[in-house]
């Protein structure tokens, strides 16, 4: 029978690479990967499963979290992976976890862990914070790009136009951003964003604080205005010209007509 595991050495190294005594021929684990179903983000009192996985079959399987001195939970097992079920989650559960493995052919050697997994117990997520690339200032010419930037990948990200009803732009991002083009004649007033998980229900974050993009300098606008003041002007002077000249033109046809 293989020797049972000894728990109490796993609080003195969390992180699962380890060994009890040194061996000759060490082998070399493939790091696994950890998942969470239905998603890393839920509502509390949802139910939620952490999927640790590796490609060659492993006999224990054991799920840590960031700050925990001893594993949650530990699984036997010859498959390919073990799921670690949470029901009715509640904030306590949210945190950054990783798991690690052993397989048949030691157990007193564990496998690297995983990367983390943040999972997010919560009903509102973080607020986003809203920048504008490369300035939030625009030069004529030159397009603008806001970035909504959360703590988590995956999201689909909004963003808003004072002014405008519903969503000016929206987009999913496997990163932690989203970057929104705008063009620079369209590019000045005040934006925020939010962003939200992609799967029902969907948990929203809160709204961005409010982000002003302004024109350096003369903006097309006044280029407008000031085309029509000129406009303006010149119609005066033509009118004016044109007054002068009937009244001259009036005043000489008297002349004439006078015995």
């Amino acid at each position: 029978f293989p020797p049972p595991l000894f728990l109490p050495y796993l609080p003195l190294n969390p992180f699962c690479f380890w060994s009890l005594k040194p061996f000759r021929n060490q082998i070399t684990y493939l790091k696994p990967t950890l998942s969470a179903r239905p998603g890393p983000v839920l509502t509390p009192g949802g139910n939620m499963t952490l999927w640790c996985r590796v490609s060659i079959p492993a006999a224990r399987f054991i799920l840590y979290k960031v700050g925990e001195a001893h594993p949650v939970q530990i699984q036997e097992s010859s498959e390919e992976g073990a799921e670690f079920f949470f029901e009715r989650v509640t904030p306590s559960h949210g945190g950054s976890y990783s798991c690690c493995y052993q397989t048949h052919a030691s157990y007193y050697a564990w496998s690297q862990p995983s990367d983390s997994l943040e999972v997010w117990v919560t009903d509102m997520l973080p607020k986003p914070w809203l920048v504008a690339v490369p300035s939030p200032v625009v030069v004529a010419g030159r397009n603008v790009s806001l970035r909504c930037q959360g703590p988590l990948g995956g999201m689909s990200f909004a963003l808003y136009r004072v002014g405008f009803p519903g969503p000016l732009q929206y987009l999913s991002s496997a990163q932690p951003w989203a970057d929104f083009p705008l063009q620079d004649s369209m590019a000045p007033g005040t934006y925020s964003c939010y962003y939200h998980t992609p799967f029902a229900p969907y948990i929203l974050s809160e709204r961005s604080d409010p982000l002003i993009i302004t024109w350096s300098g003369s903006t097309p606008q006044d280029y407008t205005i000031g085309n029509l003041i000129r406009m303006g002007l010149a119609g005066l002077v033509l009118l004016t010209l044109g007054v002068l000249l009937f009244l001259d033109w009036h005043r000489w046809r008297g002349c004439q007509e006078r015995p």
